[in-house]
């Protein structure tokens, strides 16, 4: 497994937590009621208009979490020279991330709630876009671990595009489960209510997952564990990363 493969497993991986946080996993079908603009029972008839409206939706976060990703990759390269110590800062940063999803330390940044409250979406397909976007601007403390720690890992990267691939498997974990949701609600509705028990230990595994990649990341293993696995990844897949 290279390198790059290995990141953007972990990115994925924290997309997809990042979708089955307490404070994601609850409210999807509110959200896609409020961007489709119809019922619950519509959206069911109505599959096509939600798929579309979904796409949309994801569409504008992506965009906001790629931005971000652009802009550590473009931190991290204007100080090159350090990439040990922000390896190694952002290898502490994790770890801490990772304790207080844990609950084993409290973090009074993070533990103050920033999002948008849109009373009225924008009419439109365009509308759709801009509360994705909303989303993907303002939506913490559950995201913020997580797309943290991403941020992290892009700002270690030496290439700008490797910063971008990062941050776009982590949107497509966080995009692909809403995207299939909304257009097959009603068994959403069933997986969640089978599913919602399970919701505190989302947050155990990603904190876990966490502190496990920080610690590797502060004493340089994440690399070193990347090239012992690289024979295993598919050529085609080096090819593209």
């Amino acid at each position: 497994m290279a390198p790059e493969s290995l990141t953007v497993l972990v990115a994925f991986t924290a997309g997809l937590l990042s979708f089955l946080s307490p404070c994601v996993l609850p409210l999807v079908p509110s959200y896609v009621t409020f961007i489709t603009g119809m019922g619950l029972d519509d959206v069911s008839r109505a599959r096509r208009t939600a798929l579309v409206h979904a796409i949309l939706f994801v569409l504008g976060f992506s965009f906001i979490f790629v931005a971000l990703g652009a802009g550590a990759s473009v931190f991290g390269q204007l100080l090159r020279e350090y990439r040990v110590w922000i390896a190694r800062v952002g290898g502490v940063l994790m770890v801490l991330m990772g304790l207080w999803m844990l609950d084993v330390l409290r973090i009074g940044a993070l533990q103050q709630e920033r999002r948008f409250h849109l009373s009225d979406k924008p009419l439109g397909y365009l509308g759709t876009v801009l509360v994705g976007i909303a989303f993907g601007a303002g939506w913490t403390p559950c995201l913020g671990p997580t797309l943290g720690a991403i941020l992290l890992l892009a700002a270690n990267e030496s290439e700008l595009g490797k910063g971008i691939t990062l941050l776009s498997f982590y949107s497509a974990g966080l995009a692909v489960p809403f995207i299939v949701s909304a257009l097959a609600l009603e068994k959403f509705l069933t997986f969640f209510k089978n599913f919602r028990h399970n919701i505190g230990k989302v947050n155990r595994i990603a904190g876990i997952l966490l502190v496990i990649v920080g610690v590797l990341m502060f004493t340089g293993w994440f690399e070193r564990l990347a090239a012992f696995l690289q024979p295993l990844t598919p050529a085609f897949l080096v090819e593209r990363l």
